[in-house]
């Protein structure tokens, strides 16, 4: 039986999967080579490159014009500095890939010559020489992971490739596809002598720039109904919009939540009952608590201050007065964490989950909180009792756990979402809503009121709305109830909070700390100050 794939190349004998040339513009790329052009592929992680690039190999060798061969060099990742060594690492992956693609044990003798021979400088250029002078077709060479290599090794390899160009397609490879998460724009090489050098001025003989993207609702649809097709499990109504609200075609998201609801979860082996929008919530929450590899990897991006400096401005979802470099906003969008247009946003739903989450964990572990205090006789949340509670906590300890926070700039908004994950990971969920220009933070609390039903049975569903003070509280005020009864319009809530967080500095906790009940057209909405 087929499965969908989380890792690796997918496979159509054991995979579900859509034919991965089928996601790039094949008329492009096969006119590219035959002008003999070198450019670079790029697509952030676990988005199908290596698929696409082993079908490419396959189809061009299929034909009688090209000897194409790909091969995977992140393995000269692990020598950094040492450019011997490094570039000796790519010379012998190319032998390999050649002896297990081709069937060429030539390649592997001439590398073994180019080591002995030649220094860091120059092996890759001896052997590539080599190749295509002793070839009866052109060579197209597919270089994946090319961005995992650093200073003065990604240098050498860049410039050795620019060196030979000149010598195509008799005496060089007719094609170099270079591949990577980053556009060669976005690579910030440091060199042994610290000077910083750009991958375009290093390898300026560049034609283009292909992105892989992610797939379409249609890709989607098509790749669950493989599924449903093969086992005869269907997917209920919702299900297939949910996923594309999730996921926006992130082809890992896309698969992992398939692959956990219908294989994973005991509910969804049951070939005879449907997927269900329930089963798919659930199976992102697991992905989530794992901390899935793709979403580590995620978090720790996050890290990066190029990355920081965006994302920052979206969780505090403030315009600054100086803009964004355009530089940061290209490379947060080539890693997929967020989409350009039409206005910059986290580029999918659950991203926008993860990423709090992921800030705020440590946070969420060590609060000490617990649920059943905030637990109604009727099941149900007490919402003003748990905000009162993170009102004092919050007058009490806000300046030494804000500190904490990397991302301080919206320091304020992740340690309530803190408080309260801590709070819904017994059984509820919160979504959230925020970005440049909404200066607010929405959150939309549920909690299911029967524990045998889950969220199939009755739900409470409360809206908080975060603001900042930045004008004067009646200003503020206005602002927020409007948004707040809005929100609370969309999502047909039951109960609106509205929280206004005063930061400026010199104002005493006496004048931020209040609580009182506004009407704003047909709601009656509890706002705090803090």
């Amino acid at each position: 039986m087929r499965f969908f794939n989380t890792a690796g190349p997918v496979d159509a004998v054991r995979h579900y999967t859509l034919p991965p040339l089928s996601r790039i513009d094949l008329d492009d790329v096969l006119q590219l080579i035959e002008q003999q052009k070198y450019f670079v592929l790029h697509a952030p992680r676990q988005t199908g490159k290596t698929s696409v690039l082993l079908a490419l190999m396959a189809l061009l060798n299929r034909g009688e014009r090209y000897r194409c061969l790909y091969a995977n060099i992140e393995g000269a990742q692990a020598y950094r500095g040492n450019v011997d060594a490094a570039l000796r690492t790519v010379v012998m992956q190319l032998a390999t890939a050649a002896e297990v693609y081709l069937g060429d044990r030539r390649v592997k003798d001439w590398a073994l010559e180019a080591v002995r021979e030649q220094s860091g400088g120059g092996m890759l250029a001896a052997i590539l020489t080599r190749w295509s002078l002793e070839s009866d077709l052109p060579i197209v060479l597919l270089l994946d992971e090319v961005d995992a290599l650093v200073g003065d090794a990604l240098i050498s390899l860049l410039r050795q490739i620019r060196a030979g160009y000149t010598q195509r397609p008799r005496a060089f490879p007719q094609t170099i596809v270079l591949c990577g998460v980053r556009d060669m724009r976005d690579y910030r090489i440091h060199g042994s002598d610290q000077e910083i050098i750009t991958g375009d001025s290093a390898f300026n003989i560049k034609a283009e720039s292909l992105r892989l993207g992610n797939f379409s609702r249609e890709e989607v649809n098509a790749l669950y109904q493989q599924h449903t097709a093969e086992t005869g499990q269907a997917f209920a109504d919702g299900v297939l919009h949910r996923v594309w609200d999730l996921t926006r075609g992130q082809p890992w998201l896309v698969n992992a939540l398939a692959y956990e609801t219908c294989f994973k979860l005991k509910a969804g082996r049951d070939r005879a009952q449907a997927i269900t929008v329930e089963m798919i919530e659930q199976a992102k929450e697991n992905l989530i608590q794992r901390r899935e590899t793709h979403l580590d990897q995620l978090a720790d991006k996050l890290r990066e201050p190029r990355v920081h400096r965006v994302i920052s401005r979206l969780i505090g979802g403030d315009i600054p007065n100086d803009t964004l470099p355009t530089d940061d906003l290209l490379y947060v969008q080539d890693l997929g964490l967020v989409t350009l247009t039409p206005q910059i946003a986290i580029a999918n739903a659950l991203y926008q989950e993860i990423i709090p989450r992921e800030l705020t964990w440590s946070t969420q572990v060590t609060i000490a909180q617990n649920s059943i205090w905030y637990i109604r006789p009727d099941g149900g949340l007490d919402l003003p009792k748990l905000l009162a509670a993170f009102q004092q906590f919050f007058r009490e300890h806000a300046d030494s756990w804000l500190e904490r926070f990397d991302y301080k700039e919206a320091g304020p908004q992740l340690l309530l979402q803190a408080f309260l994950q801590r709070i819904v990971n017994g059984g509820g969920r919160i979504d959230r809503e925020y970005g440049l220009g909404r200066k607010r933070t929405d959150l939309l609390v549920q909690w299911p009121l029967d524990t045998t039903q889950g969220f199939l049975g009755p739900v409470q569903r409360v809206v908080i709305e975060l603001k900042l003070l930045h004008k004067s509280l009646d200003a503020t005020l206005r602002e927020g109830l409007a948004q707040t009864a809005d929100y609370l319009d969309r999502t047909s809530a039951s109960e609106g909070h509205l929280l206004i967080f005063d930061r400026r500095p010199g104002i005493a906790w006496e004048q931020k700390i209040f609580q009182r009940e506004e009407v704003h057209g047909p709601y009656r909405i509890q706002v705090w100050g803090m």
